[in-house]
């Protein structure tokens, strides 16, 4: 870790009384060593990922991070506030705050040293060490691993000593603490979970001290196994540098202080090593704490477990290893694997979310679950479908099957296998709908009644709503079905006979007899109504699909605009209106990378060097519609960017509306422009929108005044880029 922080990097004395205060003054640090290329960026990164979860953790320490293509190499800064500041803990604020950055590529090697300093922050004497430490050069090496911390005389004072090996970098075993230690350690103001840490880590052989678990969930002494009790458990966190290995730490800590056997697999972002399935098949029960989905975790199906988020292994790991030694004297476990959902196991919109989520935000990623694996059918079906009108004409939907007439040497033929290739395709798109919006609501065993009644919208020409209808309904009747308590000689044959069986013929009854008619009525109604639009109605929804598509770029509001319009063209004949709104949509998305690209060329010195290496990436992704080239801009400065593509948006979209470009594809940008009608038309609504967000963006950012802290500084090619202004002199790097 020796050149991830540096005395330079580390404020004792830190002032800031706010979060972003305290994440901006250290990393401004990271500017003046060249580490963090663009602040602002780079604290917008920050604050992504606080939003996400407070970085606060009890024992008065606070860890921002993130990963940010504005980071040059893996860095650490450390700042010490008298006051303290809240980061969000539960029990008060922080005094140690860590600002931990890491490149948006960054290796193994430098994410295992960053694991290993989240391990340390569970060492009481660690802590206490930096607490007391009196200059920022022997903060910079207790962090590195260059000096440990040990306690002086039995005294309670914490004092840095030389390391035992130079070479060997700070890990989870580093803390280097004597026996006769651990009772000064106790005295340190850490969290509850950590104030053990101390006592054991530095023995070489730690010697397992049971202590007997609170009576309310003891197990009976009568059921306890032989030997030792066995967890295994996973942590994971969004980035997978931080929490992730410190919830390692604090179980393995508990559970040397509970007597139980523990093993953890971190899963963080260098990967993960996953556990012996011989010590999965022995543990007596699993922990989970977790804030993403745990890889793999049929694995671990069949035994007691406790899920919760990744602060509760941190905060509180002795009280999920008695509510996991209370669950297996219980009897209580998870169902098999193939079974889907079990006690705690979660489907995998509850494994992505929070559990106090509301109905209404989990409808949402029930639907965007469902649309995301229905995009690339959409996508490769789209294409070979204008690809292959493009070859063999406006007629070729009328040819026979090539099946029956393939000629080797007539386009007309080619077009045709094209074409019928990307019918099949689409084909796909309302059975994967249903099917994968059932699969976020039930796991795998919604995937079979979702596509049966996927499959039956398109029957009874119920279309796109028909799908997600079918969809729900199969998700809820897998649901209800899995909270019926089975015998376990039955849970065998549940989710391969008797939950595919039940759900299907549920959901087939309720969308043949039914809802499938009032829904195919009300289909026809809607396409009826999009092929009536004429005139200012039309112009009025090309705008306000060029709004959704460039509100969020790429997120739900942008994919709800793009499944409208992709729905529209998923027939085999689709009307005009349906082709103008699809044109409109694709227009509206290149709008905002496009536009980025232009602006980071015309006014280059109102962007950073990062910034302007990201336009040049933006030409190519918005001439290829991938909307998503313009988040690196928003995320920097979104009170500039978003309002500014939502209105060069609406200017293409209802540009396009009213010149009546139409669009077979539902992809491809410029590349399939021999396939839209009225081209030259279209491209001018296209330039139009990137002319106006262009300009509105280069406005905005003309009149941003520089961030507190920072002045403009010209680089060589006539941009700009934010230098940090300390308080006091700083050593000039050569």
């Amino acid at each position: 870790m020796s050149d991830m922080i540096t005395a330079d990097l580390v404020d004792l004395d830190l002032s800031a009384d706010t979060k972003e205060a305290a994440a901006r003054s250290l990393a401004e640090r990271m500017v003046a060593q060249g580490r963090v290329t663009d602040l602002d960026g780079f604290l917008a990164d920050v604050a992504a990922r606080e939003a996400q979860m407070p970085t606060g953790l009890d024992g008065g320490i606070g860890i921002p991070h993130c990963r940010s293509a504005h980071v040059t190499e893996p860095t650490l800064a450390f700042g010490r506030s008298a006051a303290g500041i809240d980061f969000g803990a539960p029990d008060g604020p922080a005094d140690l705050i860590f600002l931990i950055a890491a490149p948006a590529g960054a290796d193994d090697a430098h994410l295992t040293i960053l694991s290993s300093l989240a391990r340390q922050l569970m060492n009481a004497d660690f802590t206490a060490a930096l607490r007391s430490v009196p200059d920022a050069e022997g903060a910079a090496a207790l962090i590195r691993g260059d000096e440990a911390p040990r306690v002086a005389g039995g005294t309670g004072a914490v004092i840095a000593a030389p390391a035992t090996d130079d070479s060997a970098p700070a890990s989870d075993d580093s803390a280097l603490v004597s026996d006769d230690s651990a009772s000064a350690s106790q005295n340190s103001a850490v969290a509850p979970g950590a104030a053990s840490a101390g006592a054991t880590a530095g023995s070489a052989t730690p010697t397992p001290t049971p202590t007997p678990a609170p009576a309310p969930t003891a197990a009976p002494a009568d059921s306890a196994p032989a030997g030792p009790f066995r967890i295994v458990a996973v942590t994971s966190c969004p980035t997978g540098i931080a929490h992730t290995y410190m919830a390692a730490e604090s179980l393995e800590n508990a559970g040397r202080e509970a007597g139980v056997e523990i093993t953890v697999e971190p899963q963080g972002s260098a990967g993960f090593t996953r556990l012996d399935p011989a010590v999965i098949a022995a543990a007596d029960a699993v922990i989970f704490a977790h804030d993403v989905p745990v890889r793999e975790k049929d694995r671990f199906a069949g035994k007691p477990t406790v899920d919760v988020g990744v602060k509760a292994g941190i905060n509180r790991p002795a009280e999920l290893i008695a509510e996991v030694r209370a669950k297996a004297a219980r009897g209580e476990a998870t169902a098999p694997a193939p079974a889907g959902r079990g006690a705690g196991a979660g489907t995998p919109v509850e494994r992505t979310g929070d559990s106090t989520e509301g109905y209404g935000t989990k409808l949402r990623k029930w639907l965007m679950s469902g649309v995301s694996y229905m995009v690339p059918f959409v996508a490769a079906g789209g294409l070979l479908i204008a690809l292959g009108f493009a070859i063999g004409g406006y007629k070729i939907n009328k040819a026979p099957s090539v099946m029956d007439h393939f000629l080797w040497t007539q386009a007309d033929s080619w077009g045709a296998l094209l074409f019928q290739i990307g019918g099949v395709a689409f084909g796909f798109l309302v059975p994967v709908l249903a099917g994968y919006i059932a699969y976020g609501m039930a796991d795998r065993p919604g995937l079979v009644p979702g596509f049966v009644g996927g499959a039956i919208s398109l029957t009874i020409n119920a279309g796109f709503l028909g799908g997600l209808a079918a969809g729900l309904i199969a998700g809820g009747v897998v649901m209800a079905i899995q909270r019926v308590r089975i015998p376990a000689a039955l849970r065998g044959i549940m989710p391969v006979v008797v939950i595919p069986l039940i759900s299907s013929a549920i959901v087939g009854f309720l969308m043949f007899v039914v809802i499938g008619k009032p829904i195919a009525s009300a289909q026809k109604a809607m396409t009826d109504w999009l092929n009536g639009l004429t005139g200012t109605n039309a112009v009025l929804l090309g705008a306000l699909l060029g709004l959704m598509m460039c509100f969020d770029l790429g997120g739900p509001v942008n994919k709800v605009a793009y499944t409208f319009a992709t729905a529209g063209i998923a027939v085999s004949d689709p009307g005009d209106s349906a082709m103008k709104i699809m044109a409109a949509v694709m227009a509206a998305g290149m709008v905002p990378p496009l536009a980025m690209a232009l602006a980071t060329t015309v006014r280059g010195k109102l962007f950073t060097p990062t910034e302007r290496e990201n336009g040049k990436a933006a030409w190519v992704l918005g001439a290829s519609f991938i909307s998503e080239g313009a988040i690196p801009f928003a995320a920097a400065d979104p009170l500039r960017v978003i309002p500014s593509s939502m209105v060069g948006g609406a200017i293409t979209g209802a540009l396009s509306m009213t010149f009546g470009a139409t669009l077979r594809a539902p992809h491809g940008g410029i590349f399939v422009v021999p396939l839209i009608g009225n081209p030259l038309l279209y491209l001018v609504a296209i330039a139009a929108g990137v002319c106006a967000t262009t300009a509105l963006v280069v406005l905005l950012k003309g009149l941003r005044k520089p961030a507190h802290g920072t002045t403009p500084t010209e680089t060589a090619d006539g941009g700009t880029t934010p230098t940090a202004t300390e308080p006091k002199e700083q050593p000039v790097a050569a």
